[in-house]
Parts: C-alpha cells; structure tokens; sequence
C-alpha cells in the first residue's frame, strides 16, 4: 500500500519505531514533534492518513486536527494515555476515524492505519451499476467517495461516509448503534456504541440535516438511527 502517513508526537523513541513500522508495511512516514510541525508537514505532502498525538508542546494534537478538517477529510487516528471515553468523544467529535490509547503495539497501529484506508462500501446491485445512490436531494457517489446534495459537495470523513451509506440504503431501517458500529466501521475499529452519536452529529453537521427537524437521519430514541424516506 503505497500511501503516505504523517505521525505527530513528542515522544521522539516512539515515532521512530512507528515510522520504522509504517515504512517496513510499505507506507512513507513523516514525522512531527509538534502540533506546528505537524501542520507544516501535513500541507507541504498531503498525506493520505494522519497519526496524532492529543498531548503535544505548542498546539495540541485537537487544535491541529480543527484545523485540518477545515478543508481536508483525510484519514484521522489520535494517540493518547488518556483512557476516559469522554477524551474518545471529543476527538470523535472533531472528526477522527479511530482513537489508539497508549501504550500500544506498533503493529497494531499500523493495522489500523490499513482499515482506514481501505474501507469502503460493500458492493451492491445498486451501487455496481453506477456507482453512485441517490436519495432525494442527497446522491453519494461510490466511486470517488463524495456526498452532495442539491449537487453541492459536502465534505465526510471516511467513516461517516461509510455510516451514511449504510442508513441510505435502506431506508426507514432503524439501525441500532450497535449494529451500525459493527457493518459501517468494521471489526478493526474500536469503539463504544456513543461513538455513533458522536459520528451521526458530524454527518448531520456537513449535511445541514437539523436534529430536531431531520431531512435526512431520524433519531430512534433508545434504539438507534434511520435513513428517514424521501419523497419523489
């Protein structure tokens, strides 16, 4: 997999294993110390995945990932010794695809640096005859991996596109979001079921979709989330 992964942490022993990992699995590792450098390295090579630390000197590996997804949805894993699920929801919130709490393996990492960059919709009858499924307003487009609506591109990450695939293809399906983190993210991603939440409150962002008046994803109070049916 020739692709192109930025690493941002302070701890200078830790990165150098774990570039030394990523380059040994065929990837191109850079690697940052600090949230600035982070954001000078991610603009100079524009990497297909990004590694980030939360706590870093100077600017934090939260603000640096504000500003990239300011204008990029590309791949987001944060690193941290910080185990509350609360820590794993702000970053979640802010857009990441994963969350790796310290210590870790290595090959670990770089396992779940290839599932985030290999997911991708299973195939359909729908989706293989166009590649592209439109719902309304809202028409999502396989092959290059873009959502629009009204023909107006709406930026997803690659897990909320994924998590917006599966709810559109089966409309007025109630989806648990148990069952929503295990088929959209697959067996690679770890996380707890309020991940979902935090997921489906940035895909509604992007959408515009108002939670208290949803166009789009219907809220199942205690159970889950649904593709609300659109009208001709």
């Amino acid at each position: 997999m020739n692709a192109k992964v930025l690493v941002a942490d302070d701890e200078e022993k830790m990165t150098r294993i774990v570039a030394s990992y990523l380059e040994n699995a065929g990837f191109t590792a850079f690697v940052a110390r600090d949230g600035l450098e982070a954001l000078r390295l991610f603009g100079e090579n524009r990497p297909d995945c990004v590694v980030l630390d939360i706590s870093m000197p100077g600017m934090d590996g939260l603000e640096v990932a504000r500003r990239i997804r300011r204008d990029s949805p590309v791949p987001i894993i944060f690193l941290s010794a910080l185990a509350e699920e609360s820590d794993r929801i702000v970053g979640l919130e802010l857009g990441a695809d994963d969350y790796v709490t310290k210590p870790f393996s290595p090959r670990e990492l770089v396992s779940r640096v290839r599932a985030v960059l290999r997911r991708a919709p299973p195939a359909t009858s729908e989706t293989e005859s166009g590649a592209t499924l439109n719902r309304g307003a809202l028409s999502l487009d396989f092959r290059r991996r873009e959502v629009r609506i009204d023909g107006e591109p709406k930026p997803l990450t690659a897990v909320q596109f994924d998590i917006l695939a599966l709810l559109a293809r089966e409309p007025g399906r109630v989806f648990p979001r148990a069952a929503i983190l295990e088929e959209a993210s697959g067996s690679d991603f770890e996380g707890y079921e309020r991940t979902i939440d935090a997921h489906i409150k940035n895909i509604r962002k992007a959408l515009g979709d108002d939670p208290e008046e949803p166009r789009f994803i219907g809220t199942v109070r205690g159970v889950g989330y649904r593709f609300i049916e659109q009208k001709p």
